[in-house]
């Protein structure tokens, strides 16, 4: 794991899931150290970047959910050479792959919806060997704790975390953050 995103989530592990921009400033304001942008386009996704890296956060952007870019290897060498996110969040394991041997700090996003998605998604771990994953939904401590068990790389559970006991479970069960975009638990 990046020493830089180990050290920031070490000191709080609240990421704030930034999923429409009028929360951008909310974000900025708040404890968090860490924003996952889930929102923005080819037209405003530098200015976003850079106002947040203007506040001493990191900023990792999910590809899949800005507007404008393909989603390939071309869109992404733009992302972080011309635009500079700490990282990147995608469902995609073509994306997750070019990411890291372009050395982007990658997250690979997980939904877990059943045992056969379970299965598919840590299979697709141990290929793509990302930075940390993010498992969607984030409220469910077994299964955080099967997934780093048998993976041993970082969780952040993300999705459906409603307040503070789903935050504490979730760590306790091993996550390392957790990701959610209620701008009430940005402020534990």
């Amino acid at each position: 794991m990046d020493k830089r995103f180990k050290h920031r989530i070490e000191d709080n592990p609240i990421i704030a899931a930034v999923n429409n921009l009028e929360k951008l400033d909310f974000a900025i304001k708040s404890p968090c150290e860490i924003i996952f942008l889930l929102t923005g386009s080819i037209f405003n996704l530098k200015e976003i970047v850079d106002k947040v890296k203007k506040a001493d956060m990191d900023i990792y952007a999910h590809i899949d959910l800005i507007d404008g870019f393909s989603r390939d290897t071309v869109a992404l060498k733009y992302i972080s050479q011309k635009i500079k996110p700490d990282g990147i969040i995608t469902t995609k394991s073509n994306l997750i792959k070019k990411a890291k041997s372009m050395n982007i700090f990658a997250i690979q996003r997980l939904f877990m919806l059943d045992s056969l998605s379970l299965e598919t998604g840590i299979n697709s771990v141990y290929s793509t060997r990302p930075d940390a994953i993010e498992i969607m939904p984030g409220i469910m401590p077994k299964i955080i704790k099967k997934v780093y068990s048998r993976t041993k790389i970082p969780v952040i559970a993300g999705g459906l975390i409603s307040d503070k006991e789903d935050v504490i479970q979730c760590l306790k069960a091993g996550a390392v953050g957790i990701s959610t975009s209620k701008k009430e638990i940005w402020e534990m």
